[in-house]
């Protein structure tokens, strides 16, 4: 399993984490808002698949250890950020699906799906798949994201502090690898 995501093709990135299970503990990291804030993004869920809700970001809240944010990224890090989002399929504690992306009411948005498996030894597989993206450009843009945000569910579910928040040092790993890298040590903290 990669530390980095698997370009699909142009238009989705896959990525696979292993976390301390059971899925039971898992799941909350997924499904509740507050669990899935330090991570990614708070808002509640909405009760009924086709409903709206709210995503809500704000990347220095992952950790108390900040660091500067990546080119592009100032903004999220500095305040809260809200995003529209509509709840595709749910099926505790399994399998969460949502959109992703501003244009909800024009159906112009990509897909989320994060799926929970537990493996043999106790630990739980996360596969998180985004798809429905707009080109290879854009591609890269959420495999930075991903890539920085599993990074803080690692830690938090680990029950670890992140070491910084989403760093421009955590990005640029991601886009090399992104870009085919050979994962290399170059790819990797130095």
């Amino acid at each position: 399993m990669s530390e980095f995501g698997t370009r699909v093709d142009d238009t989705t990135v896959r990525f696979e984490r292993l976390l301390p299970g059971p899925i039971e503990k898992v799941w909350p990291w997924i499904a509740d808002s507050d669990k899935r804030g330090q991570w990614f993004t708070s808002g509640k869920l909405p009760d009924k698949v086709g409903e709206a809700w709210e995503m809500r970001y704000h990347h220095s809240s992952y950790s108390p250890n900040i660091a500067p944010p990546p080119p592009g990224f100032e903004k999220v890090d500095r305040e809260e950020v809200t995003m529209p989002s509509l709840l595709l399929a749910i099926e505790p504690p399994h399998r969460l699906v949502f959109s992703f992306g501003n244009s909800i009411k024009n159906g112009e948005y990509s897909e989320v799906e994060m799926r929970l498996t537990p493996q043999s030894d106790g630990k739980v597989k996360l596969t998180l798949t985004h798809s429905r993206l707009r080109d290879h450009d854009h591609t890269l843009k959420v495999s930075v994201g991903w890539h920085s945000h599993l990074a803080m569910l690692e830690h938090w579910a680990a029950g670890t502090v992140p070491p910084q928040a989403i760093s421009a040092a955590i990005a640029t790993r991601a886009i090399v690898a992104a870009r085919g890298s050979t994962h290399t040590d170059s790819a990797r903290d130095p």
